[in-house]
């Protein structure tokens, strides 16, 4: 048994903190940003996804395995989408386009509280904690930074990321009927767009000026507790 407890303590576990600090994180960010497409269409009319047992937070209701590696290893990724049936919205297009964007905006409030956590943590758990507490902060650094990259991939315009129900809200009957034959090919493009670098670039820069715009909360927390 001593023998036995000398190779545990003696273990790398590194890898699995490694692991830790990126999937938990994009397990929240989309669990949370798929809730809010649910929760948002179901107090517009629709219990598509009530019906679908996706008005959940336990996250295997919600990951699609392709997308939470392209999070993990990109930092951009999605979700399986929630089932919305807008022909129970008062105005279809109109409600699909809050429905969509309640996704990225739930992000944008995720990075806010974890942007703030940054900051009124940073002391006990960055410069005063041991090994666990700052591998807990750099999850706390990861899921701010995470969910942000996560509204700004998702407000790309390409059908079918949230981005595109916004634009086709705005669009003729006629535009929008034509740009629907072709919303089955879009995720393919999305993924190509992404491993292949076509957009990384653009979102990480979009995703770090808007980071950086939003640290003063971090600041102002650091304040509150030093």
């Amino acid at each position: 048994m001593a023998e036995f407890g000398n190779i545990f303590r003696n273990l790398d576990w590194s890898v699995l903190t490694d692991m830790l600090v990126s999937v938990v994180p994009a397990l929240l960010c989309i669990t949370l940003h798929e809730l809010a497409h649910g929760y948002t269409a179901y107090k517009l009319g629709d219990n598509t996804a009530m019906l679908a047992g996706r008005l959940t937070l336990n996250p295997l209701r919600h990951i699609d395995p392709w997308g939470l590696v392209m999070m993990v290893l990109f930092h951009f990724g999605w979700a399986k989408p929630v089932p919305v049936d807008m022909r129970h919205f008062d105005k279809p297009r109109q409600g699909m386009a809050i429905t969509a964007l309640a996704g990225p905006m739930m992000n944008v409030l995720i990075a806010v509280v974890f942007i703030f956590l940054y900051g009124l943590l940073y002391m006990p758990l960055y410069i005063k904690g041991g090994t666990f507490a700052r591998g807990l902060f750099q999850m706390i650094m990861s899921t701010g930074y995470l969910s942000l990259s996560l509204a700004v991939f998702n407000l790309v315009p390409i059908s079918p990321l949230d981005g595109s129900k916004v634009l086709f809200a705005f669009l003729s009957d006629r535009a929008y009927a034509k740009l629907m034959r072709y919303e089955r090919y879009g995720m393919i493009v999305v993924m190509l767009l992404v491993v292949t670098g076509g957009i990384s670039g653009y979102l990480s820069t979009a995703t770090a000026w808007i980071y950086n715009k939003l640290f003063f909360i971090a600041e102002f927390a650091f304040d509150l507790v030093n």
